[in-house]
Order: structure tokens, then C-alpha cells, then sequence
């Protein structure tokens, strides 16, 4: 016999595994500090090699003027511009990583509390049916 909880219970369970719940259960695989180290890695490699394709762009773009003051440059000046600017650029990129990983952790986490609780509802559920079952039979018998 059907029980209607229960397949309300089980259709959104089943949804949530098929949407959103991938992510947060790839997610709930790690620790926090874990998770947010690797995307802040992740995304420190990715805005160095965004600042190295900027900058050659730049280059590109004012190519005949940095060749015609080419040795009137400053180098060290230049480098520490350079880095200066590289080191605020990560910096700043590197907090708005780990405000946004922080947040969607935290946010994967209290989903899967949540399907973990419907989980164990499920489970009570099926228990209560067992144990229903079985005090019918034993008064048929």
C-alpha cells in the first residue's frame, strides 16, 4: 500500500539528488577549510594567468610606445608597479573567492542536513510500516 508522505518525502529527495544535490554532495565530501583552500588556489592560478594575458594585451596594444622608450624605462620602477599591482589584484580576488566559497560551503551544508533528516524521516517511516505490518500478522495468526 502506498503510503503518500513517504513518496512526497522520496519525489523530493529525488530531486534534490538530481539537481542541486550533486554540487552540494560533491561539495560535503570536504572539510571547509579544505574546500575553500582549493577554490582560493584554484582561483589565484586562474588570476595570474588572467593578469599575464592582460598585461600582453597591454603590451600589444602599446607596443610602439614601450619600444620607443624602451631603454628610457625605469625597470625596477616598472617591476614594482607591476607586482604592486599583481599582489592587489590577487589580493582583492582572493577575498571574493573565499566570501563566495565560505557562503556556497555553508550553503551545501545545510542542504545536506536537511536531506539527511528527510533521510532518517524515510527511514522511520519504513520502520513504522514494518512494525505495522508485523502486528497484523501476528494477529491474523
Amino acid at each position: 500500500m502506498l503510503n503518500e508522505a513517504r513518496v512526497k518525502l522520496m519525489t523530493r529527495m529525488a530531486a534534490f539528488e538530481v539537481g542541486e544535490g550533486k554540487r552540494s554532495m560533491a561539495i560535503g565530501t570536504y572539510f571547509r577549510s579544505d574546500y575553500i583552500a582549493k577554490e582560493i588556489i584554484k582561483s589565484i592560478i586562474y588570476g595570474t594567468i588572467a593578469f599575464g594575458l592582460i598585461l600582453g594585451v597591454y603590451l600589444v596594444y602599446e607596443f610602439e610606445t614601450f619600444m620607443a622608450n624602451l631603454y628610457e624605462i625605469d625597470w625596477l620602477a616598472f617591476g614594482k608597479m607591476l607586482l604592486t599591482r599583481y599582489l592587489i589584484g590577487i589580493g582583492v580576488y582572493a577575498l571574493i573567492t573565499y566570501i563566495v566559497y565560505v557562503v556556497r560551503y555553508s550553503r551545501a551544508r545545510r542542504n545536506l542536513q536537511i536531506y539527511y533528516n528527510n533521510l532518517r524521516r524515510l527511514k522511520a517511516m519504513y520502520k513504522k510500516e514494518a512494525a505495522q505490518a508485523d502486528r497484523q500478522n501476528s494477529f491474523e495468526n
